[in-house]
């Protein structure tokens, strides 16, 4: 297995392509403008694509998945906790887009990186993963036409957010984070559908749990491994 990145231009988004050794691929968390480079190297790698999956419905990771999903001919997947998000990528996001403002820091985002704001589009095929609602779902184990991925539910940064868990042949799986976890700190609580309490909890129950020596491509930033954030991450400190 080997994990291909690709940086979207908006808020750097972090897309990893999971290819599997005959070629089958997953595209994880296309942001915005991330799309053409995907397509490109699905075309140039031969890939057969077989879903694109997202660590959390926040529109700097799903901008480019409807588009990919149409284009690529495979589903969208995620926890049916954010699925809503998928609606509406403006007005689930608070502060980061107030009453739908033109000028609100997406908005500016998007249209710095030559995205038309106007351009969302809702995927037509979305395959939804656990169950919505309070509490965390646990894991759900993914077999993506040669491509395994566990996926862990991890709420606190929003209510569907979810660690994705690579078998790359490895003794360790990679863990793509998403917002959950970042090198040194983690995402933000006070959007909508984030809660501290949830975000702890995930901290303590599924990320301090991992193994250590486990790679982290967080959703953002550079890469990490758990056995640093154990070390170092005050906010892992604080809710172990």
């Amino acid at each position: 297995m080997e994990i291909l990145t690709v940086v979207a231009p908006v808020f750097a988004a972090r897309c990893s392509v999971l290819v599997a050794d005959d070629g089958a691929c997953v595209v994880v968390d296309p942001g915005a403008g991330a799309g053409d480079q995907v397509r490109r190297l699905v075309v140039a790698r031969g890939l057969t694509p077989r879903a694109v999956l997202v660590t959390h419905g926040h529109a700097d990771h799903t901008w480019d998945a409807p588009a990919l999903s149409r284009d690529l001919d495979v589903p969208v997947m995620l926890h049916a906790g954010d699925a809503y998000r998928l609606e509406d990528p403006f007005g689930t996001l608070g502060v980061l887009d107030p009453r739908h403002d033109p000028s609100g820091p997406l908005a500016q985002a998007l249209r710095a990186a030559g995205v038309d704001v106007a351009s969302w589009r809702s995927p037509q095929r979305v395959e939804p993963f656990g169950a919505a609602g309070s509490g965390r779902t646990g894991d759900v184990e993914l077999d993506l036409g040669g491509v395994r991925v566990v996926a862990r539910h991890a709420p606190g940064h929003t209510e569907g957010s979810t660690l994705y868990l690579v078998d790359t042949g490895e003794a360790d799986p990679v863990l793509l984070s998403g917002d959950v976890l970042f090198a040194g700190s983690i995402g933000r609580t006070d959007l909508p559908g984030g809660d501290d309490a949830a975000m702890a909890a995930t901290l303590r129950d599924v990320v301090a749990v991992l193994p250590s020596s486990s790679r982290v491509l967080p959703g953002h930033g550079p890469a990490t491994d758990v056995a640093t954030e154990l070390a170092t991450n005050p906010y892992l400190a604080r809710a172990r």
